[in-house]
């Protein structure tokens, strides 16, 4: 029995042997087949560092406002008898917009008219008696008073009726009307707004520090979240004499040509404002740095040291302004250097790589993007 025993066991011991030998075995060749391999080729996309002439820009946010707008309103109370305008149409200077109830009015200035007539039938009978020497130079300048007198009452009665007539002050667009036929109207209540969109005029704070590169006449290029494929040409037209001394920035004024509309009183914008002559920049696509609490670096692309193929090469670099896909190298890339544009979460010092020509999946590298050239 105990001699069976002991053949069980190193049959076993056999068979176990041989199962572990062969696992270790088949690992070693595996291990020596990646100790073999060399490092994964990474396709990337390749872009040349260049030089640009890039004009030096102050990007602001503003706001847009009207160069003429109002809130439209009564300095009368009344009854609102007829409105004569459209919501959102345009108007002309002086064109009459909403009048009120003036029947009381107008029955008190024909009295007022009826006494004008009959002072001034009196006042004629008065001159000829005077001619006459029938009645004195004091009865005379009675009736001339009493004339005087109702034509004040007859002009402050009709400017009352006209002051319940609302008139644009300027040529407009018309907003939503906020009143209707038949209501009370009170004195100040507003009625409608008033803008005048054509020209357009933004507003925006610039440091202190930029106030010697404000001149006016200055270009501006505006772009908005309404329109963000459209960009908005405009030049300086003013800038505040005073500088804000709680926050030390200075107040500037840009005019826009608004012939469409597109641009309303109120609305949000960014805008670059040019500061000079053009400077030779080194730009490089913003894909191709990569960025890390190291600092930024790119990977500049060579001859493989084996001389098979091309590998790359982790340098980190000094960065400056950004514009659009583009963004300036100041130190530690030359003129004409290669550099990996996309793919660089898959390299490292020393990968190799394989550059894929495709230009359609080529990074853009334009400093104004916009929907329609993306």
């Amino acid at each position: 029995m105990n001699k069976r025993f002991v053949i069980m066991l190193v049959l076993a011991g056999l068979l176990f042997g041989g199962i572990f030998g062969y696992k270790a075995f088949v690992n070693n060749i595996i291990q020596g087949v990646f100790d073999n391999m060399g490092p994964e080729t990474v396709t990337i996309t390749a872009a040349t560092a260049r030089i640009d002439d890039w004009v030096p820009q102050l990007e602001v946010v503003g706001t847009f406002q009207a160069v003429q707008g109002a809130e439209l309103g009564l300095e009368t109370d009344g009854l609102i008898r007829e409105i004569f305008f459209e919501n959102g149409q345009f108007v002309e200077q002086g064109q009459v917009l909403l009048s009120l109830d003036t029947a009381v009015d107008q029955a008190e200035l024909d009295q007022l008219q009826a006494s004008l007539r009959l002072a001034e039938m009196e006042l004629e009978r008065q001159q000829r008696l005077y001619d006459q020497r029938s009645i004195s130079k004091a009865v005379l300048d009675r009736a001339i008073t009493e004339v005087d007198q109702a034509r004040a009452g007859v002009a402050a009665r009709e400017a009352m009726i006209d002051q319940k007539s609302l008139r644009a002050p300027f040529s407009g667009r018309i907003g939503i009307r906020r009143v209707n036929v038949g209501q009370f109207l009170s004195r100040g209540t507003p009625v409608v707004s008033l803008q005048s969109l054509d020209p357009i005029f933004f507003e925006f704070t610039v440091p202190q520090r930029q106030l010697p590169g404000m001149a006016i006449g200055a270009p501006l290029h505006a772009r908005t979240d309404a329109h963000p494929d459209s960009r908005f040409e405009g030049a300086i037209n003013a800038i505040e004499s005073t500088v804000d001394a709680s926050t030390r920035t200075v107040r500037v004024q840009a005019r826009f040509d608004n012939p469409e509309g597109q641009l309303k009183p109120g609305m949000f914008a960014h805008a670059d404002l040019d500061l000079g002559e053009p400077e030779e920049q080194l730009v490089v696509p913003r894909t191709a740095i990569r960025a890390s609490t190291y600092g930024d670096s790119v990977f500049v692309i060579g001859e493989a040291e084996s001389g098979d193929g091309l590998q790359v090469t982790q340098r980190f670099v000094q960065t400056g302004l950004s514009r659009g896909d583009l963004i300036t190298v100041t130190n530690g890339l030359e003129v004409g250097e290669r550099i990996a544009s996309s793919g660089l979460l898959k390299l490292q010092n020393g990968s190799p790589v394989r550059i894929d020509e495709d230009p359609t999946v080529q990074p853009a590298q334009d400093p104004s993007p916009n929907p329609q050239n993306n």
